[in-house]
């Protein structure tokens, strides 16, 4: 089957590019001196963690316990939730699941701690804490300053183990962002800090792929945890982190409607994901055939095309790909991937964690 025959909206994976962009970010840990614990959210497949693992991965990172429950089959040595799980029930199935996978979880407060080290004792196993420090996103995590004092009182609570620190630069889209060496500054002073307070981190895990490549200036870093680069999209583009050749995702969509200098794909909100752009420019996604033609609405199945400065003109039945702004929102949108390579469908899988948000 080629890519045209495809049944629309679909999720189409350049299978050369990924494998490029598998093997570049392998070979840059490697090199760089970094742990990679490649982070499952953006491609939500064993199959693809299987080969991030094969590449030299030191563990996975997920967000939920439910993803943790499907990563866990891929036999990470490391697996690393990195989102405070609260609430009984999410607790009770990730301390089963450390039965058989080894946990460490990132929190940011005694709050969290606390019941995560009942879940361990009651279950007789342990988890490592990496404890969540805020580098200027205003997410979550504590502020430097406050980050030794919550690292020794998880060192205190049964059940736990803690490892280290984590934090996440989103605040920083762009890897030539004035702010890169301050950041890189911060966190080193609080790597110090933290060893000044008598304590050893085994792991200061960091990074997002728009500093991706930047990661070896950051002072005390050994551990990164990138997810979006296995495919990349239109926000990777922006930060300056890949070019254009190495988004290996897109989506394939029909034209099922057209009038003078507008025309209608049968993808929308529940395809692409209603994200923006980082930058602010506008729009949804960037047609591969008409770089001018703008994606400039969505209803939840429609997507508006406006042709005033497309390079071509398009009839009814036509297939057109699109790069997303998001990727990682969209995969989570799809039952299937399906693998390319030369314009012929090579494969397909299912991304099995989409939809865990427990």
């Amino acid at each position: 089957m080629t890519l045209t025959e495809l049944d629309t909206p679909a999720l189409a994976i350049d299978l050369d590019a990924m494998e490029r962009n598998l093997a570049r970010v392998a070979d840059y840990a490697a090199s760089s001196g970094l742990r990679l614990r490649p982070h499952t959210k953006t491609h939500k497949s064993t199959q693809i963690a299987r080969r991030q693992m094969a590449l030299g991965a030191a563990g996975l990172t997920v967000a939920k316990t439910s993803e943790a429950e499907f990563m866990a089959a891929v036999a990470p040595e490391d697996l690393l939730v990195a989102f405070p799980v609260v609430g009984r029930p999410k607790l009770q199935r990730l301390a089963t699941l450390a039965h058989q996978a080894r946990i460490t979880v990132a929190l940011d407060s005694l709050d969290a701690a606390e019941p995560l080290s009942e879940a361990a004792v009651g279950a007789g196993v342990r988890f490592g804490v990496l404890v969540e420090v805020d580098v200027g996103l205003g997410r979550v995590g504590v502020q430097p300053r406050e980050a030794a004092n919550l690292s020794k009182a998880i060192q205190n609570l049964p059940g736990l183990e803690w490892r280290g620190i984590t934090f996440y630069p989103g605040h920083i889209k762009s890897q030539d962002d004035p702010r890169v060496p301050e950041f890189n500054a911060a966190v080193g002073a609080l790597v110090r800090d933290v060893r000044a307070a008598g304590l050893d981190p085994e792991i200061v895990s960091g990074g997002s792929t728009p500093l991706l490549f930047r990661s070896h200036e950051v002072q005390g870093l050994n551990e990164i945890r990138p997810g979006t680069y296995v495919f990349n999209d239109l926000n990777t583009i922006a930060s300056g982190a890949c070019g254009l050749e190495d988004c290996a995702a897109f989506i394939v969509a029909t034209v099922v409607s057209t009038r003078p200098g507008h025309m209608i794909i049968d993808g929308g909100s529940k395809t692409f994901s209603s994200d923006r752009l980082g930058s602010g420019e506008p729009g949804f996604g960037r047609i591969l055939e008409a770089p001018g033609a703008l994606f400039h609405k969505m209803n939840e199945e429609h997507g508006f095309v406006d042709l005033a400065r497309s390079e071509r003109t398009f009839s009814v039945g036509d297939k057109v790909r699109v790069i997303p702004n998001h990727i990682c929102v969209a995969v989570n949108l799809h039952e299937t991937c399906w693998g390319i390579r030369g314009g012929e469908v090579e494969t397909c899988w299912k991304p099995e964690a989409r939809g865990k948000l427990q």
